[in-house]
């Protein structure tokens, strides 16, 4: 199975990614992780103004074949959430890394960014 890893995205161990434009990162779930997960049917988004530490689990998910936690991959405060994956879980399915975001964040410690893999080590934790 090939996956789309995008080149300008930073990447979690637990298959979270995080694009930041100043010190917002907008985050969701890699198109390996929504492949393995199958067809979601259910998102749990973190609530506004929550604040979140790194690898904190913040979302549930679920699926046809499980349930699964998704982890913040920094420290944060959650300013947005995206309301359409919650009202049609299947968007991340078919748009990871568009129309199907999770969550906005407030970086806290833009430093962690350095601890998340680039897209080429990211590869090589999938075998992609």
């Amino acid at each position: 199975m090939s996956s789309n890893i995008p080149e300008d995205l930073r990447y979690a161990k637990s298959h979270e990614w995080i694009r930041v434009e100043d010190s917002i990162g907008t985050i969701g779930i890699s198109d390996h992780a929504q492949g393995e997960l199958a067809e979601l049917v259910f998102v749990e988004l973190p609530e506004m103004g929550r604040e979140l530490q790194k690898e904190e689990a913040c979302i549930v998910v679920e699926s046809v074949k499980t349930a699964s936690d998704i982890y913040s991959p920094v420290s944060g405060k959650v300013i947005e959430v995206n309301e359409l994956v919650a009202e049609n879980s299947g968007i991340i399915n078919e748009d990871p890394y568009g129309a199907g975001w999770l969550f906005r964040i407030h970086l806290a410690t833009p430093d962690e960014l350095e601890a998340l893999l680039t897209p080429t080590q990211y590869r090589e934790q999938i075998g992609a």
